[in-house]
């Protein structure tokens, strides 16, 4: 699944870090699991929003794993802001999983 973003070269980077971010239930980072719907970058105001979702609105790691996110691209982008914008709509389903998560979750 591509994210979509306002700025691709900025895009690559934040998400160079979130292949880092896992879903600790799961076992696998929140790129590759399909999560990370878009992320936009403000450069006057210096905001970056990731608009994401979880495998269920229930997720008891949600905070967790939204707070993770937030940090691993503070870490890319220190003079930024960063949020995230929580969606279920569309909602995750394993369809959304990238081939490379497909292939690591059936070892």
């Amino acid at each position: 699944m591509e994210v979509l973003s306002n700025n691709n070269l900025y895009c690559s980077a934040a998400l160079a870090g979130l292949y880092d971010v896992f879903d600790p239930e799961i076992g696998l980072n929140v790129v590759d699991l399909g999560l990370i719907y878009r992320i936009d970058f403000n450069d006057e105001d210096k905001i970056i929003v990731v608009t994401m979702t979880l495998t269920t609105q229930f997720c008891p790691m949600g905070e967790s794993i939204t707070a993770d996110i937030q940090q691993s691209v503070r870490n890319a982008f220190k003079d930024y802001q960063v949020s995230t914008n929580l969606v279920f709509d569309p909602a995750w389903s394993p369809d959304k999983i990238s081939p490379e998560g497909k292939e690591y979750l059936d070892r």
